[in-house]
């Protein structure tokens, strides 16, 4: 990821590394158990993680290949890929990971035979360009995975319209991006598969039902991963006004069950070269 904004992406990421996908909330570790799943890892086998952030398809790819292959994780973070190493170590898992660019992840050409890539692609200045680099580090036959948002419930796109007076045009939430972008349906990512030279492609869904304990458990997550630059957007003496308001559309969304949350449809988007 090229100049600005990549030092931007990984001083984000660097700023939530330590809670990262540590606040409870059941969104992430169930996507990358799944697109794991649809890669089938076999043991032997050597698997790239692009943008591993805190493992949570690594440490799945590690178990998957066992120690007669390789899993290896790249990351833009430099914190995160600390954390993730340190997390790998204490659990007695062998992985290789480095700090990277996702759009071009720095190894040879045809050392994978698969690469997986976990709610990443829509953050890359080029994803056509990033999917054609992992492309060529794939070795012939070898598969490619990438785990992408499809819709999430009505109610709660008036919580994320909160914050929209805030964020410029080019921080837009990958969930709520516009028709004019390969990610708002299956076909427009399977497009971009297809343009960076991968075969049988397909693409298979899952909806994830993500829930909050209370409003501040909300809170906490949201600072905790990429929807921080949200609250960062927003001036330090509006937080207070944009918390009410979004503590007040929060209490729209609440299960059968009280608790708060919303239904989020994740998409797995795969190819062979």
């Amino acid at each position: 990821m090229a100049g600005d904004q990549g030092e931007l992406v990984a001083a984000l990421f660097d700023r939530t590394a330590d809670t990262y996908d540590r606040t409870g909330v059941e969104l992430f570790q169930p996507i990358a158990d799944r697109l794991v799943a649809e890669l089938a890892p076999r043991t032997g086998e050597r698997a790239l993680d692009v943008g591993c952030g805190r493992g949570a398809a690594l440490f799945m790819l590690a178990r998957a290949v066992g120690p007669e292959g390789r899993a290896v994780g790249v990351d833009l973070s430099p914190r995160m890929v600390a954390a993730t190493a340190k997390e790998a170590t204490d659990a007695g898992l062998r992985v290789v990971i480095r700090v990277g660019d996702a759009q071009k992840p720095p190894f040879e050409d045809e050392v994978f035979d698969l690469v997986a890539s976990s709610l990443v692609i829509f953050f890359l200045p080029d994803p056509l360009a990033a999917l054609r680099a992992w492309r060529e580090l794939l070795v012939p036959e070898g598969r490619v995975g990438v785990s992408t948002f499809g819709d999430f419930s009505p109610a709660w796109k008036e919580v994320d319209k909160v914050f929209a007076a805030y964020i410029p045009t080019q921080m837009a939430d990958p969930r709520t991006q516009s028709a004019e972008t390969p990610f708002a349906s299956d076909a427009g990512v399977e497009r971009l598969l297809v343009e960076a030279g991968f075969t049988d492609v397909r693409t298979t869904t899952v909806t994830v039902p993500v829930r909050f304990d209370d409003a501040e458990h909300w809170e906490r997550w949201t600072w905790s991963v990429g929807q921080r630059r949200m609250w960062e957007a927003v001036p330090a003496d509006e937080r207070r006004h944009v918390r009410e308001a979004a503590y007040a559309q929060l209490d729209r969304c609440r299960d059968g069950d009280g608790r708060i949350g919303f239904d989020q449809v994740a998409r797995f988007t795969l190819g062979r070269r």
